[in-house]
């Protein structure tokens, strides 16, 4: 077993259970509350130093290291320099003028206002990260849900044997180097003009050349105009923001709200993804299509021996009951909403 770091966040709250679970309280291995079974997500146990620092951990020793920064006495450890934007607007009114000021947690780095302003528009309002609201939310649970500590650190899981942590090291190098990317945002036509070491001369080989075939359509660098969508097919207005991904090359674009993962159709969380088969990946999924998930533990599986059932895979120490935590190798068992029960737990649910 590998040295692994206990969770954070004993007592906070549970946004599912909207006030009937008494606090987070952490189990042993699986990544949920022993009190009422929801996620960590639902409880978001994360904070913005948390975040900051595992973002800043996983574009480390990656090309987007300029978007970090070293923790100073931090032995080397390295830090997201999350873009964080504060709109000032004044109030006319008959008296002294105020200002009404948003702060979004999250916004595009290297942008003008106005375009950052532009591309936060372009989104679902209920996806916005304004402090205090929903959307801020949403963006630190997708920050969970699509990159988890634990398929970036050893020192965070608790399914690796001996021997596996350095598997994992490797498959996190790898990622790293053949498919991790931040999207950039400009206007169309703009992608890549600020970046260096020639990368504007992608831009032009990409067009040149016939690109590759996403889910079957056939993708062409589009004649005349900015060009259309990468998912939707629609055409992008010249004023208007898109999203080019940098290993896709520079004639693809996506309009901001279609920068979605290819298998949860979920926004790209801070425009971080991961390019696999002509599509765009969150974390999650790119991880899974390379390696099994144990059920029970949400962490990626190392061992070529684990437990399988109805389309789902476990470590096999952790093909337990969700109930009584009765190890079921070999014994009857249900699953329940994939919720994996022993006979007598599930009778107990289902009287």
């Amino acid at each position: 077993m590998s040295g692994s770091q206990p969770p954070a966040g004993r007592g906070a709250p549970c946004s599912r259970c909207r006030g009937t679970c008494s606090g987070f309280e952490p189990h042993s291995w699986r990544k949920i509350c022993k009190s009422c079974k929801c996620s960590q997500e639902d409880h978001s146990l994360s904070s913005d130093v948390e975040d900051d620092r595992k973002i800043g951990r996983l574009l480390s020793d990656s090309k987007y290291a300029t978007l970090t920064a070293r923790v100073k006495g931090g032995d080397g450890v390295r830090i997201y320099k999350r873009n964080r934007m504060i709109i000032t607007n004044p109030i006319v009114s008959r008296k002294d003028p105020t200002f009404d000021t948003i702060t979004y947690e999250w916004a595009p780095p290297g942008l003008t206002q106005k375009l950052a302003i532009q591309y936060m528009e372009l989104i679902p309002k209920e996806m916005q990260p304004v402090a205090g609201t929903e959307g801020a939310y949403y963006r630190r649970r997708q920050l969970m849900r699509q990159l988890p500590i634990y398929d970036q650190d050893p020192s965070h899981c608790r399914g690796l044997a001996e021997g596996e942590a350095k598997l994992m090291e490797d498959f996190v190098k790898k990622y790293k180097a053949d498919a991790l990317g931040v999207g950039e945002v400009a206007l169309p036509g703009q992608g890549g003009g600020a970046k260096e070491d020639g990368k504007q001369q992608d831009k032009t080989l990409a067009a040149s050349k016939p690109s590759e075939s996403t889910n079957g359509a056939i993708d062409s660098a589009p004649a005349g105009g900015q060009g259309c969508c990468e998912i939707c097919k629609q055409a992008v207005p010249a004023d208007c923001p898109v999203v080019y991904a940098d290993r896709a090359g520079y004639s693809r674009q996506w309009h901001p709200a279609c920068f979605v993962c290819c298998k949860c159709s979920e926004p790209l969380v801070d425009l971080i993804y991961f390019w696999k088969n002509g599509a765009v990946w969150c974390g999650r999924h790119y991880c899974e299509s390379l390696r099994p998930r144990c059920a029970g533990c949400d962490e990626m599986i190392f061992s070529e021996d684990y437990q399988q059932a109805e389309g789902m895979t476990w470590h096999k120490k952790h093909f337990a009951c969700l109930g009584c935590e009765t190890l079921l190798a070999g014994k009857p068992f249900s699953l329940d909403e994939a919720s994996l029960l022993c006979t007598a737990c599930s009778k107990s649910r289902h009287p």
